[in-house]
């Protein structure tokens, strides 16, 4: 029993040693190539020869940019740096998104707070317009501080979340038990920093405070590997790339990092908020809790 015990402690720290460390990806990305500023009136910058994009947030508006292909299916990576000190009531929004009023969506949404409390990562799920899958959870690090990377894996198996390599949530395709899964949509990457002191910090009850204006997030080294849409056809038909994402799974090492972030990050889950389903929580969480 003391050496099964000695082995449990050890796999602990070996997983938060791993979860600590930054993700090592090499980056080769030229933003002007890949994205576009598309709102903002100049608060939306591309700098350092494309290595380097920003955008701000004052009281008269905030800004955006998104990708210029869409994407059905994909793994993306972009390093971020989230709006420092008293970020409290604006947003960073990163997330794919398609068109249309019965739109997919898949959402990283910053939180800010108060100067020395937590980030909260926001995220979500939307399939023909509904969403209502919220998970949030907390940083083992200060998202400020330095860039981390955040990526979406979207492939015909699962949607996976993860933060500097590291998974924090999975959304599977369970279509066999009639949960609607993104698939037949092309989406493309946005991201914003935006004013949303009616809810992002305490529910509403702490206001952005205008005076730390203008707020600034930072983004760098987008990749993307991903079916390119284009004239209602998919480059990975084509079969020229590497697609090994395509078919990616979740091993058990990545198990494991998986459920030590849900365990010590994770601060809600719509899957256990049953006051907030009194009918019967989504039939994806009845399925998951069946099969796990």
């Amino acid at each position: 029993m003391v050496v099964f015990s000695h082995v449990k402690t050890m796999v602990a720290f070996v997983l938060a040693f791993l979860i600590s460390v930054p993700s090592m990806v090499a980056y080769a990305a030229n933003l002007y190539q890949d994205v576009d500023v598309t709102w903002g009136n100049g608060r939306g910058k591309i700098l350092n020869n494309g290595q380097l994009l920003t955008l701000s947030l004052d009281s008269a508006s905030g800004s955006g940019f998104q990708s210029k292909n869409q994407y059905l299916y994909g793994k993306i990576d972009m390093q971020i740096k989230l709006v420092p000190g008293n970020s409290a009531g604006t947003v960073t929004a990163y997330y794919l998104r398609s068109e249309g009023s019965s739109w997919d969506e898949i959402d990283f949404e910053f939180l800010g707070n108060l100067s020395g409390d937590p980030y909260i990562v926001h995220t979500n799920v939307y399939t023909q317009g509904k969403g209502n899958r919220e998970q949030q959870f907390y940083l083992w690090f200060d998202p400020t501080a330095d860039f981390h990377t955040y990526s979406f894996l979207w492939n015909p198996a699962h949607v996976v979340f993860y933060v500097d390599g590291r998974p924090i949530r999975e959304f599977k395709n369970l279509e066999g038990a009639g949960v609607e899964y993104p698939k037949k949509q092309p989406m493309r990457l946005y991201s914003s920093l935006w004013n949303a002191d009616d809810w992002a910090t305490r529910g509403g009850l702490v206001k952005t405070d205008w005076s730390q204006a203008p707020f600034t997030a930072s983004f760098r080294n987008l990749r993307v590997n991903g079916c390119v849409w284009s004239n209602g056809a998919s480059s990975c038909k084509s079969g020229s790339s590497d697609k090994t994402w395509l078919s990616q799974q979740l091993d058990a090492t990545n198990q494991k990092m998986l459920k030590w972030v849900q365990k010590n990050y994770m601060i809600y889950n719509y899957c256990t908020d049953i006051k907030r389903f009194p009918q019967g929580l989504p039939l994806e969480c009845t399925v998951r809790t069946k099969s796990s």
